[in-house]
């Protein structure tokens, strides 16, 4: 009889879990507490080291039926719209998709490889043992073991490693959809402690996130209603093509940036996790759902190896190191898209002639973007 395994959180990283899991013979189950499987009004940018996952889950294609292949990376000077540096893409395995599709695809996937679904229902505690014991409300049921996959206020983490205190980074983050064309690459408008990110999700649709510095705080969460007026106000002095998109947003969501520490314990006896759960990534790299696909991958196999306690320690030990990298550099970019007065003209000038050099700027992320955790799979 096939191992059952229970995985909370039906987002991009569980769902690749449980498309994995079942692969390798086990019998997974997914809890979400929304009562369907669905993502709404974002984008996601999937690069080689996700895309690798998709292409050994069999995946790949499928994908590309429904994402716009990006042939670039463009930095562009915000206030005046003219360029700085571009980092071509062509031939590579980048591609920009709205979530829903994504998650679609996966959602599909699972449920043809026998992945069973309990859909609305809340996991308000967990209690790591011999089993896992999960609470839903008043009610307590036990779990041979349980992947967290529940993001970033995840309940798995915190039965796991206490609570810990995210700060908030004094940024904040619009995202909204718009209708317009676009070429097919990422632009990213560097201004004066503010940002916005375009790239095109197909069928005349553009996605934008735009984020501010600010010393006010903003609530955590995806999902919570913004101002249009006022992500217009905040980006006015903004040229190129950005105020024409932005005068054609009617609905945008904010949220205020934290960051949380790395998980100390991604692991128990009976439950482990991934993506958000174990890493919270800010948005600066486009690497959080990336980094979620390839924990998928690498929990799965350590949950079929034959010692499981060493190879879940492996899988930590493997994954921490390169999602702390991968953190710091999105920190960075954090930064050095936000500079000011001279270091700002200094960098956008030492931008301009790295660009001139074929694969240079790209070259710096080949430890993140050539990686590929299903290699010899």
């Amino acid at each position: 009889m096939s191992e059952a395994i229970t995985i909370v959180g039906g987002g991009i990283g569980g769902l690749t879990a449980a498309i994995a899991l079942a692969r390798r013979g086990f019998a997974p189950t997914v809890i979400e507490r929304a009562s369907r499987i669905a993502e709404v009004g974002a984008g996601v940018q999937v690069s080689p080291n996700g895309f690798a996952v998709l292409r050994a889950l069999g995946h790949g294609d499928a994908l590309g039926a429904v994402s716009v292949p990006s042939e670039a990376v463009a930095l562009i000077d915000g206030p005046s719209g003219r360029p700085i540096a571009r980092m071509d893409l062509a031939g590579r395995d980048y591609h920009m998709v709205h979530r829903a599709a994504l998650i679609d695809l996966l959602a599909g996937a699972a449920r043809e490889a026998g992945v069973a679904f309990r859909l609305g229902e809340r996991v308000t505690g967990a209690e790591d043992g011999v089993e896992c014991r999960l609470s839903f409300g008043d009610r307590m049921e036990s779990h041979p073991f349980v992947v967290g996959a529940d993001g970033l206020n995840s309940v798995l983490r915190g039965a796991l490693n206490g609570t810990d205190a995210p700060f908030f980074t004094g940024q904040v983050a619009w995202r909204a959809i718009v209708p317009a064309m676009a070429p097919p690459r990422a632009q990213v408008f560097l201004g004066p402690g503010r940002h916005l990110v375009a790239y095109p999700l197909g069928r005349g649709r553009l996605n934008l996130v735009a984020v501010e510095e600010r010393s006010d705080w903003a609530e955590e969460g995806w999902h919570i209603p913004g101002d249009p007026d006022a992500l217009r106000r905040a980006f006015a002095g903004f040229g190129g093509p950005v105020p024409d998109w932005l005068a054609r947003v009617e609905i945008c969501h904010l949220w205020g940036l934290f960051r949380h520490p790395v998980a100390p314990r991604w692991h128990g006896r009976s439950m482990a996790l991934l993506g958000d759960a174990a890493h919270p990534t800010l948005p600066f790299l486009a690497q959080g759902a990336n980094l979620a696909l390839e924990d998928a991958w690498c929990l799965a196999g350590a949950l079929a190896a034959p010692d499981r306690a060493a190879a879940l320690a492996g899988y930590q030990k493997q994954r921490a190191p390169r999602v702390t990298r991968a953190i710091a550099a999105a920190n960075a970019n954090a930064r050095n898209y936000h500079l000011r007065g001279p270091a700002r003209l200094a960098a956008h000038a030492a931008l301009r002639v790295a660009g001139r050099v074929p694969g240079l700027l790209l070259g710096r992320f080949d430890w993140l973007y050539g990686h590929d955790v299903t290699a010899g799979a």
